[in-house]
């Protein structure tokens, strides 16, 4: 399917509906444009993933709390230390005693 478009001011392009329709892209939709030799460009719909930065006290809570047993708990707490955090200061579950 191919129907040409016309290029505005400031390089905007305007996608035709159907082809809109097809590839779920509506207004908002972020688009990845790249170059594809010898085609052209291509235009299709971006994956975008949100990313979280940890701190220091999350990554701690996060080693803490997923420890297993009591061994990989003090290598969490030796863990924490060397984040110069205190673990007994951080918020978490400490794992069960079998």
């Amino acid at each position: 399917m191919a129907e040409s478009s016309k290029v505005g001011k400031r390089g905007t392009i305007v996608l035709p509906a159907k082809l809109r329709r097809r590839y779920g892209i509506n207004e908002g939709t972020m688009v990845v444009a790249e170059e594809a030799p010898p085609y052209g460009i291509l235009i299709r719909p971006a994956a975008v993933v949100p990313l979280e930065i940890y701190t220091p006290e999350r990554k701690a809570e996060f080693l803490l709390t997923n420890a297993t047993n009591a061994k990989d708990y003090r290598r969490a707490q030796q863990e924490v230390r060397r984040l110069e955090l205190d673990p007994m200061k951080v918020r978490h579950r400490k794992p069960r005693k079998r």
